[in-house]
């Protein structure tokens, strides 16, 4: 299968090499001193799944010059969705599949824009993972699992060819009948762990379990809970409930990516993990004071 990784971080770095080892054909876009050492010395991973080397490993900062792709794993910062599907749009054939692995809830929606809502299939995954130097990607959680699923819910010939392909990596994966279920689901988690990882400082184990913080942590989940069902998200009754007990169950030191790039002082997913929320309860009528007070917080700390 020929795959492209667009944007080799944590994620796609990760996937895309647990990929290419399996044999598949895998370009990774990258930029900078990652791209180089990427070319030069192979992309390595540390991963408390076992370490291994990629070499050599293909890598280009042009999307153009590879080709059309099969399928392409799209996993840049969610500030570079668009600027990044416009470089895409070279190599997208009518048999190209492209899979959001980004956070937050739009992606899929912002990328069909620009590529065509026909090539996208959805998608969700849990990882703990960073560029820990150039070249090298480490991945620290117990859990890396993807979910996968069309949008109108049926089980594709593509979506089982890349269901197999993911499978084969060692990975849990998953077909989800309802993906945008998946999606918002992980979206309850992961816009509390960001927020609150980035102001109070702390990984997970830090905060979550002091009741006053706590407190705050529901009542956010709470109103991500209420605009995804005002967008018609059939979420699970104890989605928030299930969402604490991710939080709880994780490793301690673990935090969010968003949280990462604050204390680095590089740019952050500030609109696509906080500042959606209050857009869209605004366009259901929603009021969400909590998530307008995490975004007006946050939003001093993008640098300039």
């Amino acid at each position: 299968m020929k795959i492209v990784i667009f944007g080799t971080g944590g994620v796609g770095g990760y996937y895309g090499a647990l990929l290419a080892r399996q044999g598949h054909s895998v370009t990774f876009v990258a930029r900078g001193a990652h791209l180089q050492a990427i070319r030069q010395r192979g992309l390595q991973i540390k991963s408390v799944h076992g370490d291994f080397l990629i070499f050599p490993a293909q890598a280009t900062d042009s999307p153009a010059e590879i080709g059309a792709a099969e399928v392409i794993l799209f996993c840049a910062k969610a500030y570079d969705t668009e600027s990044g599907a416009r470089a895409l749009a070279p190599i997208i054939s009518p048999q190209t599949t492209v899979i959001s692995l980004q956070n937050g809830v739009d992606a899929a929606e912002r990328l069909g824009a620009i590529l065509g809502a026909e090539h996208l299939l959805g998608g969700v995954t849990w990882i703990s993972s960073a560029i820990e130097s150039p070249g090298v990607i480490r991945q620290v959680s117990a859990f890396r699992r993807i979910a996968l699923g069309e949008f109108s819910g049926q089980v594709t010939p593509r979506l089982q060819a890349i269901f197999s392909a993911l499978r084969e990596t060692g990975v849990s994966v998953e077909i989800a009948p309802d993906i945008q279920k998946m999606v918002w689901t992980k979206f309850t988690f992961i816009a509390a762990a960001a927020s609150f990882g980035a102001l109070t400082g702390l990984p997970l184990g830090g905060y979550r379990q002091v009741p006053q913080t706590r407190a705050l942590i529901v009542q956010l989940m709470r109103e991500v809970e209420a605009v995804g069902r005002s967008l018609g998200v059939a979420l699970e009754a104890d989605v928030v409930e299930k969402a604490l007990g991710f939080l709880d169950a994780a490793e301690p030191g673990i935090k969010a990516s968003l949280q990462v790039d604050v204390e680095a002082g590089k740019p952050f997913e500030l609109e696509a993990l906080v500042g959606v929320i209050g857009r869209k309860g605004r366009e259901a009528g929603l009021p969400t004071p909590l998530a307008d007070a995490l975004y007006g917080l946050l939003l001093p700390l993008l640098p300039a």
